[in-house]
């Protein structure tokens, strides 16, 4: 809420979404590959530094991949729905303390209308994409993986892959899917024998886990929010297993899932009083303070 213009309509804007334009690719190389970048797209710790404090992930500007035409970060953006990509607040490198936000494209919009060529054999994308975490938002290296699971999953966002309607609802069952993908995508970086995308996907999902607890602030929801902290407890330990080079995390990581089923139950039965409820918004609701 906070990153939304005054008087903007909170409950509509924050419990529906863009549909994601993803042409999931057959071959199992690439579709390995879009699921790394799909969920490392989604996790704050991905950037780093200023980014990661405030919770912003790519998916922030790029809501499932598109654009976000609210996005209104005070310091970073001028009207809605745009960003100023040399903001010294967010990079140490790139930060030219002069004030020119621009429009956040639509990746899954026209190829055309993207200044970095996205064609498989030019080396464009990712280094523009490794600039951009690295020197844009001061983040850490990306393993190798996973940068090139970036490049891959902006490169399968396409217009000719875009249902209908445009939008969709966000509700809990989406970011439950999305946490589980991101396990099944630490597994499968397990199977790779690369132990540091498997951390980040670990990470991506525990990130999920987060803001869908902030989704159950509720104190009648103390439920919910406990069995996200089991959750996340047990991811912790997992993502120790794999720093430690256990041979049992990609165990854990199985148990989690079958685990799994139990809490997102106890989400969905909750739902309606949860911040995935539109109704949910109106006594959060009150003029934005730009102070």
């Amino acid at each position: 809420m906070r990153w939304l213009a005054p008087g903007a309509d909170a409950a509509r804007l924050l419990t529906r979404r863009p549909v994601e334009c993803l042409e999931r690719p057959a071959d199992p190389v690439q579709a390995y590959l879009v699921e790394l970048g799909r969920a490392a797209f989604r996790d704050p710790l991905l950037l780093g530094g200023q980014a990661a404090r405030a919770g912003l992930a790519c998916e922030t500007c790029h809501q499932n991949g598109r654009t976000n035409a609210n996005f209104d970060f005070p310091g970073l953006s001028g009207r809605p729905g745009t960003a100023d990509v040399t903001s010294s607040m967010m990079s140490s490198h790139r930060g030219d303390d002069i004030f020119d936000p621009v429009p956040i494209p639509d990746l899954g919009g026209p190829k055309g209308a993207l200044k970095i060529s996205q064609s498989p054999g030019s080396p464009a994308l990712p280094h523009f994409i490794h600039g951009l975490v690295t020197e844009e938002f001061d983040g850490p290296e990306p393993p190798p993986a996973v940068l090139a699971g970036l490049a891959a999953y902006v490169r399968a966002l396409s217009p000719a892959a875009c249902p209908r309607p445009a939008s969709e609802p966000l509700g809990v069952e989406s970011a439950i899917d999305d946490a589980r993908r991101a396990v099944r995508a630490a597994l499968a970086a397990l199977d790779h024998g690369d132990a540091r995308a498997a951390v980040v996907m670990v990470q991506a999902a525990r990130s999920g886990l987060g803001a869908m607890a902030e989704r159950y602030a509720s104190p009648a929801l103390a439920a919910s929010r406990g069995s996200l902290a089991v959750a996340d407890l047990d991811l912790a330990a997992a993502l120790a297993a794999i720093r430690g080079h256990d041979a049992g995390a990609a165990g854990r990581l199985t148990a989690w899932l079958a685990r799994s089923r139990d809490w997102a139950a106890r989400l969905r039965g909750d739902e309606g009083l949860s911040l995935y409820n539109p109704a949910a918004f109106a006594p959060l609701e009150a003029p934005k303070s730009r102070s």
